[in-house]
């Protein structure tokens, strides 16, 4: 059987402010003129955390003292302690946790690094890439502090509140579990010192920690911060209620704890003479969990029945309700305060006996028995502690999960020790599905990975979006297909009269990547005339078409086969939105065949590569050798046809290619129906013929879009006229299908001064 004590060092005084105990001990390193002495300092952290060098520690408080300037207020939230002290009291708190060397070192000069008069550079080449990229994580969650805090509730139509936003941001930003807890031990001692702000500013830094990161330590499992946090804010957000509450009880914390250890020790023997093997542990509540309790069940502070508790772990179902029997024979029962969620579990599964009883001195008690397994199932599981009684229970699927991951980090690090690898081994396995970014005011908005300034802007409101013209992430100018990360605050530039641009739905270009941004865009587009509607998406049409060289389409005979009466339907739905181009052209390539009888003819050239049996399947003969034509370099989604030769297996042409329509008539016999197979697996050459306005760089610009959409380049030919400063270029690439190409030309007809890019008609 064993007796687990919790540690406390904070007591409340009789005016309800806690008091930090280890300041009145006569070995407390920092002395009454502000000095610190490290040799008593670093044995006292030794105690608690494991250091593997002692020289770096003391090189690390060092490097902290030289660069700070006793007395001098650097920073409005340390106003009675110089970065260096601040950093000895983290590293204090964080050896508490058993932390690593690494993480004290990074607590050390975490402060110094902050307020700039330490470079990254510096303490990477002394302590190391791994102390880096502790500070780099903790300064990035540090960037919340620049926004103003949000307030509770909903905001821009969401869901979710503010709040939940911003602990789902912060820890998606959280790749090392000692990042969260370096920064929830700065938070710790950033709240200590608020007591010396002016009452705006203490309150500021008060909403921050009760918000955020008393939370963040809740759902860690790290209690005895958790409990430090939310009194300390509560004590600055609600200090009429924290100091009646503190009145109210009539002893000091350190005494409830007194009596709390009697009663664990009472207990102990109680069961120990029953034949029962336990666990007990045992806590004494604290003042805003008081607080809350009164105020969610709207009863009297006399009614509070576990100001003082205890939990008591047993190995058998049998054993609880053994327990139970011991406890009711030890205390009186009070009536109508016992719940069975063994035999009657919660919604979520939690179990367990809950009962309150008249402890010793006729003071109240409240006991939790269940087994090891339950206590496991409910810390951990699905009905985890956190899940059941935090305040902020609608989290997404990837934050639940990184939070236990972060929680099992914990947990395994006690056992291991080598918390280091086991970030490593994890963090591959919690991939974020949302980006988490702020609005210029501070509030937070969820988008999915990829988003872009557009998808922003109708996240926020229809007419932000519609009126759209330019946005600037985090002061800087960005393009609207520029995709948005974690952390990025976003402010969208409208103009009056401005209108969303049809670029906005080509995929190709990627400025929408929300269903609920596209939709939106449709719909306006839907609202608009409909004469407009019809020849803007004629237009488009016309322009895809000629730059795939896909001519003399008969549209009035193409509108059936999308389901529209006429071509003028068809038009106005491209117009607006309802059909997507791409669906008009492959609709246009099975129509174009035998019937275009103004091709050009062609010089017959081999492929430089053959297809493959998976490629093209020929109907009614089987497998055959097969090989794309030289002459019009037909791609995956064109109409082909088959043309057996002699000797070298079947010859495969675009339906509209000139050698192909004179084989019909001259030879129609060794022709055959062939289509593409499902798979494509070769890159097929196609020749681009563009014209642009001359200036520098634009073969740069050019070959760059080839390069970032993975194309490869075979020729390129530029013809330059300097009378008219025209550059007339020829291009051969190679793609893998008919969609690349588009992307491929759509992106290039997007660069200034080009005037227009379309695929060759011979290729």
């Amino acid at each position: 059987m064993r007796l687990i004590y919790f540690e406390n060092e904070r007591r409340v005084n009789k005016d309800g402010e806690y008091c930090n105990m280890v300041k009145v001990r006569e070995d407390h390193p920092v002395h009454d003129d502000g000095t610190v002495n490290v040799d008593v300092w670093l044995e006292r952290i030794r105690q608690d955390a494991e250091i593997k060098s002692v020289d770096l520690i003391i090189a690390a408080c060092q490097l902290a003292r030289d660069v700070a300037t006793p007395g001098e207020v650097t920073d409005e939230l340390w106003q009675d302690s110089d970065s260096y002290r601040s950093g000895l009291e983290m590293a204090e708190i964080l050896a508490k946790l058993n932390l690593d060397q690494d993480s004290l070192i990074a607590a050390i000069l975490y402060r110094s690094v902050h307020e700039q008069k330490l470079s990254l550079e510096m303490i990477r080449e002394q302590f190391g890439e791994v102390v880096v990229k502790l500070i780099e994580g903790v300064l990035g969650m540090a960037a919340i502090g620049a926004i103003q805090t949000p307030g509770r509730g909903t905001v821009l139509g969401q869901e979710q509140g503010q709040l939940d936003n911003v602990r789902k941001m912060l820890v998606s930003i959280i790749d090392d579990v000692r990042v969260a807890l370096i920064k929830l031990a700065e938070r710790t001692c950033a709240i200590r010192v608020a007591k010396n702000l002016d009452k705006d500013k203490r309150r500021i830094v008060a909403r921050e920690v009760f918000e955020i990161y008393a939370p963040l330590a809740h759902r860690l499992g790290i209690g005895h911060i958790k409990w430090e946090l939310e009194d300390l804010s509560f004590r600055y957000l609600k200090p009429q209620d924290y100091k009646k509450i503190a009145r109210l009880l009539d002893e000091r914390r350190l005494d409830r704890q007194q009596y709390i250890d009697d009663v664990m020790t009472q207990l102990h023997e109680a069961l120990a003479k029953a034949g029962i093997e336990a666990d007990i542990s045992g806590r004494a509540k604290h003042i805003y969990s008081i607080w809350r309790k009164m105020r969610r069940k709207g009863i009297d502070f006399r009614e509070v029945y576990d100001i003082r508790a205890v939990r008591v772990l047993v190995p058998q179902l049998r054993d609880c309700y053994g327990t139970l029997g011991v406890v009711h024979s030890l205390w009186n029962h009070i009536p109508r305060e016992f719940d069975d969620y063994i035999a009657t579990p919660k919604e979520n599964g939690y179990r367990s006996l809950h009962t309150a009883v008249v402890g010793p001195g006729g003071r109240t008690l409240e006991v939790q028995i269940r087994t090891h397994e339950m206590h496991e199932e409910a810390e951990l599981g699905v009905c985890a502690h956190w899940r059941y009684k935090g305040t902020d229970t609608k989290a997404g699927g990837s934050y639940e999960e990184k939070i236990a991951w972060l929680r099992q980090v914990l947990e395994w690090h006690e056992d291991m020790g080598d918390l280091d690898s086991l970030a490593g081994q994890l963090r591959s396995d919690i991939e974020s599905d949302r980006i988490y970014v702020f609005t210029k005011n501070g509030h937070v908005v969820d988008l999915s990975v990829g988003a872009t300034p557009i998808d922003f802007a109708y996240r926020i409101h229809t007419e932000v979006g519609n009126s759209c013209r330019g946005a600037k992430v985090a002061g800087r100018i960005v393009p609207l297909n520029y995709s948005l990360k974690t952390g990025d605050q976003v402010e969208i530039l409208t103009a009056p009269g401005a209108t969303p641009s049809r670029d906005w739905l080509n995929h190709n270009l990627g400025y929408i990547t929300t269903s609920r941004a596209r939709s939106k865009v449709m719909h306006w587009f839907k609202e608009q005339n409909r004469d407009q509607n019809e020849l803007v998406g004629r237009q488009q049409i016309e322009a895809e078409l000629r730059r795939l060289a896909l001519i003399d389409v008969d549209f009035d005979a193409l509108a059936p086969d999308l389901n529209y009466k006429n071509a003028a339907d068809m038009f106005a739905a491209v117009g607006a939105g309802d059909l997507r181009q791409a669906q008009v052209v492959h609709a246009a390539q099975r129509q174009v065949g035998y019937e275009d009888e103004k091709q050009f003819e062609l010089q017959l050239r081999e492929p430089k590569a053959k297809a493959s049996d998976s490629d093209v399947r020929i109907r009614g003969v089987g497998n055959l050798l097969t090989q794309m034509a030289g002459c019009c370099h037909p791609l995956p989604g064109d109409p082909i046809i088959g043309y057996i030769t002699l000797g070298r297996g079947v010859t495969i042409h675009r339906q509209d290619c000139a050698q192909a329509l004179l084989l019909q008539e001259q030879e129609s016999n060794r022709l055959i129906e062939v289509d593409w197979g499902s798979q494509p697996k070769n890159t097929y050459q196609v020749a681009i013929e563009l014209l642009a306005y001359d200036r520098p760089g634009l073969i740069r610009d050019i070959t760059m879009v080839l390069a970032n959409e993975k194309v490869n380049v075979i020729t390129l030919n530029t013809i330059s006229d300097t009378r008219d400063n025209m550059a007339r270029m020829t291009l051969t690439v190679e793609v893998d299908g008919l969609d690349s190409l588009s992307m491929v030309l759509a992106k290039i007809n997007q660069l200034p001064n080009v005037i227009e890019a379309v695929r060759s008609r011979r290729g």
